[in-house]
């Protein structure tokens, strides 16, 4: 991974960027969403992770995070792990109609690296950028919201469930977080 993406800041807050292997669609099913709200959710509660923003595309997520307890770096790689067991969990005994091609992508994928026997859903790094200016939380705070809309998936960044444009709009959201004032 290089240098330059590092969580170096233990105090800091961070734009990350998990993204699935294969930028496979993997987030427009509702099953796989909710296994990555209720991770965020778990991490929120047991590790410290503090949510500022977020989004889950079809085949990333953004977040805007800091933690207050457990490094960044640590929450991540168990966000990654734990969630990767439940996806394909969720696809081996599932019905997706698409499983039987997503697995095989996963295990090609896991075959390209040594220390993954099975599985690769996620690839590697989550390309962490610390946002230490008012313009830079500005700025991907502004990015990560209007990603719905840019795809065409919602006229208004609040409209989109999987995200935590409601909250910056004076609603509730789906996970607890701590706005960027």
């Amino acid at each position: 991974m290089s240098e330059k993406y590092k969580f170096r800041d233990l105090s800091g807050i961070y734009f990350v960027t998990p993204t699935i292997t294969g930028w496979i669609d993997l987030f427009s099913k509702k099953q796989y969403a909710e296994i990555v709200l209720d991770s965020l959710k778990y991490c929120q509660i047991q590790k410290g992770l503090v949510i500022h923003a977020w989004v889950i595309m079809s085949n990333h997520l953004h977040l805007i995070i800091s933690s207050n307890l457990i490094p960044l770096n640590d929450i991540m790689r168990d966000f990654k792990k734990f969630t990767s067991k439940e996806i394909v969990q969720q696809l081996i005994h599932g019905n997706d109609s698409r499983k039987e091609w997503i697995l095989k992508h996963f295990i090609a994928s896991a075959s390209e690296i040594k220390r993954n026997k099975f599985y690769k859903v996620w690839q590697d790094g989550n390309h962490p950028v610390q946002l230490d200016t008012n313009n830079m939380l500005d700025t991907r705070l502004e990015y990560l919201h209007n990603n719905p809309v840019k795809q065409g998936w919602v006229a208004k960044p609040e409209d989109y469930v999987y995200s935590s444009a409601i909250d910056y709009s004076g609603g509730k959201g789906l996970l607890a977080i701590k706005k960027i004032e």
